[in-house]
C-alpha cells in the first residue's frame, strides 16, 4: 500500500475533523473526503475553513440516505458547490440507481466540478438486475467530469452470493469509464460480507483480469491520484 484516501461515514462535522486529525499525523493518509451540510447557509464558510487544513480533497453528502432523489439540484446548495469549486474540491456521489438520472443533470449544471460515483452507483446486484442501471451508467460516463469507483459491489450482493456474479457489473463499469475508474476498498463495511480487505483486492484483480499492467496500476493507484489531485 502506497497510501489511502479516508472517506466520511457519518453526516457529522466531528467525523470530518477526526479524519483530518489522522491525516495530519499519518503520512499514509494521502487525503480526506469529508462531510459538510451543503444546504446550510454557513456551508461556504465551513468549506473554506476545512480547505485551509492539509488533507481535504473532497466532500461527500450522504445522498443514499436522503429521501428526495433530486436533493442535489436544490438552489440552496449552489453557494456550497461554488465554494467547492473555489477551493478545488471533488464531489463524491454516494448514490443509488434512483439518483443516476439526477446526477447527470447535476454534472451538466456543474461541468467544472470533478464527480466520482461511489460503489458503481450501487446496482441491484442482490437481485442480479442490470437494467436500467447499465444504460444510465453509460449515459453518465459521457460527462467528462464524472468518474466511477469500482467499490462497494460485494455489499450490494445477497449473503451467500459468489463474487463471480459481479463479473457483468465490473465489466460494464470498466467499459464505460476506462481510465476514469478507480478501485475502492469499501473497508470496513466490507466486513459485513465476511470478507477481508485482501479478499476484495484479489477478487477485483481477478474480475479485471483483461487489464494489462499499466491499466491495473491506473485502476488501483493512478486514477485516484489524478482525480483527487494528489502529488507524487
Amino acid at each position: 500500500m502506497v497510501g489511502t484516501i479516508l472517506v466520511q461515514s457519518q453526516p457529522d462535522d466531528r467525523d470530518t475533523d477526526w479524519m483530518l486529525g489522522l491525516a495530519a499525523e499519518d503520512p499514509l493518509v494521502r487525503g480526506v473526503v469529508g462531510w459538510v451540510a451543503l444546504d446550510d447557509r454557513n456551508a461556504p464558510e465551513r468549506i473554506a475553513q476545512l480547505a485551509a487544513k492539509p488533507g481535504l480533497v473532497g466532500l461527500r453528502p450522504m445522498l443514499q440516505g436522503i429521501e428526495d432523489s433530486a436533493w442535489i439540484l436544490r438552489d440552496e446548495l449552489g453557494p456550497a458547490i461554488e465554494a467547492m469549486l473555489t477551493h478545488g474540491l471533488r464531489f463524491d456521489a454516494l448514490v443509488q440507481p434512483r439518483h443516476l438520472p439526477v446526477l447527470a443533470r447535476f454534472a451538466a449544471r456543474w461541468p467544472g466540478l470533478p464527480i466520482v460515483i461511489d460503489h458503481g452507483g450501487k446496482p441491484h446486484a442482490a437481485d442480479l438486475i442490470l437494467d436500467p442501471w447499465r444504460e444510465q451508467l453509460a449515459a453518465l460516463a459521457r460527462h467528462p467530469n464524472i468518474w466511477c469507483k469500482l467499490s462497494g459491489l460485494r455489499t450490494e450482493q445477497a449473503q451467500g452470493h459468489k463474487v463471480d456474479a459481479l463479473a457483468p457489473y465490473v465489466a460494464h463499469v470498466l467499459h464505460c469509464f476506462g481510465e476514469r475508474t478507480m478501485w475502492g476498498s469499501d473497508w470496513p463495511v466490507l466486513l459485513h460480507m465476511g470478507d477481508r480487505y485482501i479478499d476484495w483486492v484479489d477478487d477485483a484483480l481477478r474480475l479485471a483480469e483483461d487489464l494489462d499492467g499499466a491499466a491495473r496500476e491506473r485502476l488501483f493507484e493512478g486514477a485516484a491520484r489524478a482525480f483527487y489531485g494528489l502529488k507524487d
